[in-house]
Parts: structure tokens; C-alpha cells; sequence
């Protein structure tokens, strides 16, 4: 099932009143459960990674020049996607953006991985990165803010 179908399924859960939703096409199935937890199966079965539970330690502090200040004014870009969030295209390369760095509307911010497909996240507005809330590596909620724009 490719990643548009998933998240049309997504957003239709998000929008509506129904908590849990259950799709099988051919061998696939997904099965998607309000509260973030996305899974697909068909041989072999592949699971999305769910948020940590309460509780659990909190991510190590952001490297300088880093904020956290969710509360910052400006344009919030938002993860369209459940996955796991890369500041850079290999581990080896150089960052897609800084905190500071001008970006113009289309340019790649960042990537997610989903079902261990790359998918370059561009910006969807102008401006300066002024802050990035997620730190390379975590997983990323449908619509959890990932950077903040001035």
C-alpha cells in the first residue's frame, strides 16, 4: 500500500470520530488505532514505531544552537507522516538546515523514514529556521511540529 493511501487513512481517522480503523487489500492489511499507532502487515510483517511511553526518559538536550521552545512565534512545519526523522540525507553528509539558515518554500528540510522509504520533507513556507524541535534519529507523530520558521 504506498504512503499517500496511508495517510488519506490517517486523516481520516484525525478527522473523524471513529477510534480505530481496519483496511485489507490482497495480502495487506493495515490497521490504524487514534492515538498515533499506524501498523501494516503482509509477509513479512512490517510494524511502525510507536511513541515512548509516559514515563519514559526524556530525549538528551539539544545541541547548541538548538531550541526546544515550541512556544516561539512563527510558521510551525508539521511531519506529514508517522516515521523516524533525519537532519541529513546519510549519516555522513551535511545537514539539509540550521537554525538561522534561510530556506525558500519546496527546499528539502529534513527526511522521514517510513516502511524504509526515504521521503524528503520540503518546507511549505519561506522564511529562517528558528528553532528545530526534534533531534535527528527520534520518531515523529503525523503532524508533531519538527521546525519553526521566522
Amino acid at each position: 500500500m504506498d504512503l499517500r493511501k496511508l495517510k488519506k487513512l490517517i486523516d481520516l481517522v484525525q478527522e473523524s470520530g471513529i477510534a480505530e480503523l481496519e483496511i485489507t487489500e490482497g495480502e495487506e492489511k493495515v490497521k490504524i488505532v487514534k492515538g498515533g499507532v499506524v501498523s501494516v502487515s503482509a509477509p513479512p510483517v512490517m510494524a511502525m514505531p510507536a511513541a515512548a511511553p509516559a514515563g519514559a526518559p526524556a530525549p538528551a538536550a539539544a545541541p547548541a544552537g538548538e531550541s526546544r521552545d515550541a512556544g516561539q512565534e512563527g510558521h510551525v512545519v508539521k511531519a506529514p507522516m508517522v516515521g523516524t526523522f533525519y537532519r541529513s540525507p546519510s549519516p555522513d553528509a551535511k545537514v539539509f538546515v540550521e537554525v538561522g539558515q534561510a530556506v525558500k518554500e519546496g527546499d528539502t528540510i529534513c527526511i522521514i523514514e517510513a516502511m524504509k522509504l526515504m521521503n524528503e520533507i520540503e518546507a511549505d513556507a519561506s522564511g529562517v529556521v528558528k528553532a528545530i524541535l526534534v533531534e535527528n534519529g527520534q520518531p515523529v507523530e503525523y503532524g508533531q511540529p519538527l521546525f519553526i520558521l521566522g
